[in-house]
């Protein structure tokens, strides 16, 4: 013989499981909201320090160009 055990909630403690639900929920959303926030920042400043190390890299190799054309364009012009 199977028993069948049904709860009924009155309707305050029905109000109060819901609202004590919605909180737990929120509260889940919330570290998840603030792990993808983290973890995309990590990401930001990642990719921030590798193309700075790339531009540093490329600067260091390229000063004698940059110097050539700038003294180019120094040159005077004539008319």
């Amino acid at each position: 013989m199977e028993t069948e055990l049904t709860l009924t909630l009155s309707p305050k403690n029905r109000a109060r499981a819901e609202a004590a639900f919605k909180k737990l929920q929120r509260t889940q959303d919330g570290e998840k909201a603030k792990t993808e926030y983290e973890a995309e920042s990590q990401s930001v400043r990642e990719k921030t320090a590798r193309l700075r190390t790339l531009r540093l890299a490329k600067e260091a190799i390229e000063p004698r160009v940059k110097k050539q054309a700038i003294a180019a364009s120094d040159k005077p012009v004539r008319y």
